[in-house]
This record gives structure tokens, C-alpha cells and sequence, in this order.
């Protein structure tokens, strides 16, 4: 290892302090509000995020105001942060705490990841920023800094290896961690090392993307037509210089979507 852990702390402390980065989440007594932004950083860059995280928790202020909410507000809501099944679990976690929590999120680990959408890392998210309990949070950032200051050298590093070592340092890590992506590259990003690490796929032209665009369709247009929202994605996916989906592929979206709690299809429309 190239760093002992009395030097590491030391370092850790320093540099957090230096790049500490003022988000609107953190430092709050609200484990809904810090339960929405743990969900919403998964895989969406902060500036993003810092955006729309005031926004979300104005409209939906509480567990019980989002559970109360109609999935398509929901998703409305959610628009532009991408991956929209996160949006749908977010909503579905909700409606749990809110009928089983009286509103209030759960206080263990345990519980949290009972909860739909909600993996090791948000729940020990949770638990560390709004529970100020101790909790192994490891995400990307912290990994970043794991791997760069004890294994140097070594490659497809296991979490297990890196869990023994994290303390309660969380936002030092993020920040540190973010400093270390931006200062080395992407090509040099420690990460990279991990055996966590996955190369996200592109997103323009992807299935991924159709999906997206055919849920904004039928939020922008409720109970329209299947037929009308095919020759709608056919000419956005045209207008991008891309041939339009097969009816067949279109059809097999709209039965994913469908079962996926994102809009039902009923005699042929498709409403939210």
C-alpha cells in the first residue's frame, strides 16, 4: 500500500476540507430528501442533479406528497435526469413508506434495501448523510480514492478489499474523489481499476434512448394512439439521421414499458 492510514486520514481531512463542494442535500435533517438525492446522482453527473433536486423536492416535498403523486407528475418531473426507472422506484419505495413508515424512512440498512430501487450504497447513503450513523458507503468517488492512495498498481480491486478501509470520511471521499477524475482524466481515473467498474454504453441512438423518447412522447401527448407515438419516435429517431424503429422492436417497447409500470396500453392507446 502507498499510503498508511494515519497519512491517509491526515490527507483525507486536509483536502476534504479544501474541495468541499456546497450541494443543496447535504448537511440536512431529511433522509427522504437525501433518500431523492442518492437516487438521483445514480449514474447522473452533480451539476444535473444540482439543478433538479430543488425542483423535484418543491414539487414532492415529502415521501407521503410523492406516494400521493400520479406516476405520470412523477416521470414528468423526472424528465432530462434519464434512466427513468429510477423514478418509477423512487415512487414505489415511497408508497411503501408511506403505508408501512407512517412517512418516515426507515432508520437500518436492512429496511432501506427492502425498499424498491434502493441497493447497498443509496441505503448506506442514507443511513451515513441523514442518520449520521456509520454505514460502508462505497460508490464511485470513494473508490476512486481507495484504490489511488492503497493499490496503486493493482488491478480489478474487490470491494471487499476496499470496505475494511473506509471510515467516516463520505463527503471528503466524494470530493476528493471527484478532484482525482477531473485532475487525472478519464484514462487515468483510478476507478477505472476497479472490479466494480463498467463502461457506461452510449446513450444517443440506444435502446435506451428510444425508450426515453416514446415515454416523453406518451407524457406529452396521454392516451395517444400506439400507432400515432410509432410514427412519432419514427420521426425524431429520422430527424437524428437514424432509420425508424421495426414495428416489431416498437411493439416490443411498448410491452416493456407497459409491463414495467411506465404507461398502460389500453385498446390500442397508451396512457401514463
Amino acid at each position: 500500500m502507498s499510503s498508511s492510514i494515519s497519512e491517509f486520514r491526515a490527507r483525507v481531512s486536509r483536502l476534504g476540507a479544501e474541495l468541499y463542494r456546497e450541494m443543496p442535500w447535504r448537511n440536512i435533517q431529511d433522509a427522504y430528501g437525501v433518500l431523492v438525492s442518492e437516487v438521483m446522482l445514480q449514474q447522473t453527473q452533480v451539476s444535473r442533479v444540482m439543478d433538479r433536486w430543488p425542483d423535484f423536492m418543491g414539487r414532492f416535498p415529502t415521501a407521503d406528497a410523492l406516494a400521493a403523486a400520479s406516476t405520470s407528475d412523477v416521470l414528468a418531473a423526472w424528465q432530462g435526469l434519464g434512466y427513468n426507472r429510477r423514478a418509477l422506484n423512487l415512487k414505489r419505495a415511497c408508497d411503501l413508506i408511506s403505508a408501512e413508515y407512517a412517512g418516515r424512512l426507515p432508520e437500518t440498512e436492512a429496511e432501506l434495501r427492502a425498499l424498491p430501487g434502493i441497493g447497498p450504497t443509496t441505503a448506506a447513503g442514507v443511513v451515513a448523510f441523514a442518520y449520521d450513523r456509520p454505514a460502508v458507503y462505497v460508490e464511485t468517488n470513494v473508490r476512486t480514492v481507495f484504490i489511488n492512495e492503497f493499490f496503486p498498481d493493482a488491478m480489478k480491486v474487490p470491494d471487499a478489499e476496499l470496505i475494511p478501509l473506509v471510515r467516516a470520511w463520505y463527503y471528503a471521499l466524494l470530493d476528493y474523489g471527484a478532484f482525482l477524475k477531473s485532475s487525472l482524466g478519464r484514462e487515468g481515473d483510478p476507478a477505472r481499476r476497479s472490479a466494480a467498474y463498467a463502461r457506461q454504453s452510449t446513450f444517443e441512438g440506444s435502446h435506451r434512448q428510444k425508450r426515453a423518447r416514446l415515454v416523453r412522447i406518451v407524457l406529452d401527448q396521454p392516451g395517444i394512439a400506439s400507432d400515432d407515438a410509432f410514427l412519432a419516435l419514427s420521426a425524431l429517431e429520422q430527424a437524428d439521421g437514424r432509420p425508424a424503429p421495426a414495428a416489431v422492436d416498437f411493439a416490443d417497447m411498448v410491452d416493456e414499458l407497459a409491463r414495467e409500470g411506465f404507461f398502460s396500453c389500453v385498446d390500442g392507446a397508451l396512457i401514463p
